[in-house]
């Protein structure tokens, strides 16, 4: 009709998606949707949701086919072209195995947690984001898999990560964190991994994997990292707008928000470990250290992020502070725990270099010579003398966030760190205050931890024998762990590598 007004896009999205929700007759709404008021979670008016993306199916399934093709593409190119000769050095094949292990399949689990939560929240529009950010996730771990597996053809150590997540040590620390927050309610799951994880902390995890892929020559999975970056950006999006939302709807959501983001901001912390060790030990080429990494994403970006809350109320998470300064101890002190156990992990470690030891003494000027550079050096001689170290024993782990108790106390980094508490005649032991804050609001929870050490002394994991332990993760002793020189991996590559320069030349 001539002189009628066109719409803008958000008219014309509030005319295409208006009219998909109602109120159950033949059920009851709660019935329908019964767990999206246990929590204490107060919502006047669901139609405040707003979709700031207003994305219609029809255009979601348009932009990832093209993505799709883009990227396999890329794959396709380099696997004709041997990529995985084009790699730094063979070293960077195990930071592949520590994400393959370590992070792949926690996109599947936010695959499996969105897909519940995006079924159990009474507003469409949530429900509708959460459902398109679970089918992302499944797209990630499919386009992470399918980049990896090249390696898989050339290096040991990748192809039985499916059967390690269930099994390893080491990984009981990721997979706990997801099945905390899975096993959580719909409000606390969308807390903990669309705003604590997503939004708070994803920079550090997924910035570090791919510019140290970038640097170390893994064009591979730089490409899959930038398929999956406008996903990200909705993720991110997703995950500050449920926090407003729920701070705008009642005064009463504060509290029990405040007490989700303190919590979850310290698992993530605690999680996110494995990315320090990585960045600071494992790449070859090095883009920059841990500690600059926290205060680029996490106190200036973070910051940031906070001052903004702060009109709603919501405060810095508790434990910020104590987790800035351990930014300048963790990455050596989870490097030296797989150190001593790489026996048991499925990737090799190695002790720096002169050259490595001196950026490190560089990037941690306070800390590193003082604390760290005399073990290294002591452990470097050791090996030399045939007697690398390796530990025995078996660790005990903080039942809340499963992971070696390994830390050490704020302001002290000669005490291991030592918490405690008791819940029904048992005594349960932690890492740091923030873990056992976490298990004192909630112990019938964790009681219930798969801990793996007190599974291998219960004799769960195949015997009481490290070789037997290692036959039940699918682990070849000696082949896909312990150090990287003289390891079979560093021998084909120096193979492929050797071949390449003298056909370049």
């Amino acid at each position: 009709m001539s002189g009628t007004k066109k719409l803008g896009l958000r008219q014309r999205y509030e005319h295409m998606t208006r009219g998909l929700d109602w109120e159950t007759t033949y059920q009851p709404m709660d019935k329908v949707f019964p767990y999206d008021q246990f929590e204490g979670i107060k919502i006047k008016d669901w139609s405040a949701w707003e979709d700031p993306f207003r994305l219609t199916m029809d255009a979601y399934w348009k932009f990832q086919a093209e993505k799709e093709r883009k990227l396999y593409a890329v794959l396709d190119s380099f696997a004709q072209n041997n990529g995985q000769t084009g790699i730094s050095d063979a070293r960077y094949a195990n930071v592949l195995k520590l994400f393959l292990t370590g992070v792949s399949p926690l996109e599947y689990a936010a695959h499996r947690g969105f897909a519940f939560t995006g079924r159990h929240l009474r507003g469409s529009g949530t429900r509708v984001a959460c459902q398109m950010q679970s089918i992302d996730e499944l797209r990630h771990v499919q386009t992470q898999i399918h980049t990896i597996s090249h390696f898989n053809k050339y290096f040991d150590g990748l192809s039985e990560f499916p059967h390690m997540h269930d099994r390893v040590w080491y990984l009981s620390v990721p997979k706990s964190f997801f099945d905390d927050a899975r096993t959580a309610g719909p409000f606390e799951f969308m807390i903990a991994v669309g705003f604590s994880f997503e939004y708070v902390l994803t920079n550090l995890l997924f910035v570090p994997f791919m510019s140290g892929a970038a640097y170390n020559g893994d064009m591979s999975t730089v490409t899959f990292g930038f398929s999956a970056q406008s996903d990200e950006s909705r993720h991110m999006t997703l995950g500050i707008e449920v926090i407003k939302f729920l701070l705008e709807q009642h005064p009463d959501n504060l509290p029990i928000v405040q007490k989700w983001v303190d919590k979850w901001f310290w698992r993530g912390h605690r999680l996110l470990g494995i990315v320090a060790m990585m960045m600071d030990y494992m790449l070859p080429k090095k883009v920059m250290s841990w500690k600059e990494a926290w205060d680029i994403y996490f106190t200036e970006a973070g910051g940031a992020l906070f001052q903004d809350l702060a009109r709603y109320g919501l405060k810095m998470p508790k434990g910020a502070e104590i987790a800035t300064a351990e930014a300048e101890h963790i990455s050596h002190q989870n490097w030296c725990t797989f150190y001593q156990y790489t026996h048991a992990a499925p990737f090799h470690t190695w002790m720096p270099d002169n050259e490595h030891l001196d950026w490190l003494s560089e990037k941690y000027p306070n800390t590193f010579d003082k604390y760290y550079r005399p073990r290294w050096e002591q452990w470097a001689k050791m090996d030399k003398e045939g007697k690398r170290f390796y530990n025995g024993a078996l660790v005990q782990l903080c039942q809340t966030c499963q992971i070696p108790m390994v830390y050490t106390e704020p302001g002290d980094p000669n005490t291991i760190c030592f918490r405690e508490t008791q819940h029904g005649g048992q005594r349960y032991h932690f890492c740091s205050d923030g873990c056992k804050d976490i298990f004192d609001n909630e112990p019938e929870k964790y009681i219930q931890a798969w801990m793996p050490v007190q599974q291998i002394f219960q004799g769960n994991c195949g015997g009481p024998t490290v070789p037997d332990v290692l036959n039940w993760y699918n682990l070849k002793f000696g082949v896909d762990n312990m150090d990287y020189a003289g390891s079979p991996d560093e021998a084909l590559w120096n193979e492929w590598h050797a071949d390449k320069v003298k056909a370049a030349s």
